[in-house]
Formats: structure tokens, C-alpha cells, sequence
């Protein structure tokens, strides 16, 4: 039986969710005596949610979740702008950030704290954004979609193939990616020991 496109969201939330607390331990933690495997797993941190996320993710909310559940539950629109307001951010943000951190790997600890305090603010907000849809957005869908509802969801949200929940097949062309964060990163990521 095909998975849900809800467990899918809630899944993938997680997986994302692990991600960023893992960035933030690998920021916690710094480069030490292992700069080229920190920038590297970072760098594979932050391309992973800038490919995975924004291009799988969020258009799929935007445009089959958000838009249908507005229309039966017009009371979600504030929630549902505030979060369009964040899918629309985000991409542009986690862009900034690999910038930023290639700023801080290029040009030095000058521009080590510009990185470390997007990143922060930027993980929070997106911890935020989930959970936002996770409370005020999921359960009212669960009350208000019907069957056929949720057949469209689940049919567009089968096809996403994120390397990190282990629910789906993954997509070959992010077993390098996917290896290389599970090796490099911390737990709860990955398996590295730093």
C-alpha cells in the first residue's frame, strides 16, 4: 500500500528537521583540525535543502495542499499566507547561506560569524514554518479533505523521493549526496563522529 501523501509531509518534516539540528551541531562543534570535511558536509547540508525541500517539497503544498484547504477552511488563510510568505523566503535564504558559507571558507573567521547567525536565524525559522504547518494546517486538512482530496496528494506526494526519510526508493543521482552527509555528519543525521 502506497504511503500517504500526510505521512510523506510528516516524514519529510523530520527528516528536514534532523538535518538543520545536525547543521546546528556541526556549527556547534566548528571545523577544529577537519576544515575541508566540515565546509564539505556543510555544503552538502544546505544543497540537499535547497534541492530537495524547495523544488520537491513546498510546490506541492503550495500548489495542491494550501490552495484546496483555503477554500474549505477559509480560517487557515492567515496561517497559509504566512507560510506562501515563508516557501517564497526560503529558497532565497538557503542561497544566501551557502554563500555565506563559502565567504567563511574562502576568506576566513572574518566571515565565520555572518554564516553562523543566518544559519541560526534560518533553522529557526524553518523549524518554525513546520511546525506551523504541522498545527495549524495538517490537522485541519485530516478533518476537512475528502477521499478524492487526498488521492491527488497522495499520488503527486508518492513521487518524492527523499533520500534521507528511507521511505522511498532513492533516486540514484542523491546516493552520492546522501553518502556523503550520512558519513560526514553528526548524529542524528549521520553516522560521523564529529
Amino acid at each position: 500500500m502506497p504511503r500517504s501523501s500526510l505521512q510523506t509531509i510528516q516524514d519529510e518534516h523530520a527528516a528536514l528537521a534532523a538535518m538543520l539540528q545536525s547543521l546546528l551541531l556541526m556549527l556547534d562543534r566548528g571545523p577544529a583540525d577537519e576544515p575541508e570535511r566540515f565546509f564539505d558536509v556543510l555544503r552538502a547540508m544546505l544543497f540537499y535543502v535547497d534541492e530537495f525541500p524547495e523544488r520537491l517539497h513546498h510546490p506541492k503544498e503550495s500548489a495542491l495542499l494550501f490552495p484546496r484547504l483555503v477554500k474549505l477552511a477559509p480560517h487557515t488563510q492567515e496561517s497559509i499566507t504566512q507560510l506562501e510568505k515563508d516557501h517564497a523566503h526560503s529558497e532565497a535564504a538557503v542561497r544566501e547561506l551557502q554563500h555565506l558559507l563559502l565567504a567563511w571558507e574562502l576568506l576566513g573567521e572574518s566571515r565565520h560569524a555572518a554564516f553562523d547567525g543566518a544559519a541560526r536565524r534560518y533553522v529557526e525559522a524553518y523549524l518554525a514554518h513546520m511546525k506551523l504547518e504541522e498545527t495549524a494546517i495538517l490537522p485541519v486538512a485530516q478533518a476537512m479533505f475528502t477521499p478524492a482530496d487526498w488521492a491527488l496528494l497522495d499520488t503527486a506526494f508518492a513521487h518524492n523521493s527523499d533520500p534521507l526519510t528511507g521511505q522511498h526508493l532513492r533516486d540514484p543521482s542523491f546516493d552520492r549526496l546522501f553518502t556523503r552527509i550520512v558519513m560526514s555528519a553528526p548524529a542524528p543525521i549521520g553516522a560521523g563522529n564529529r
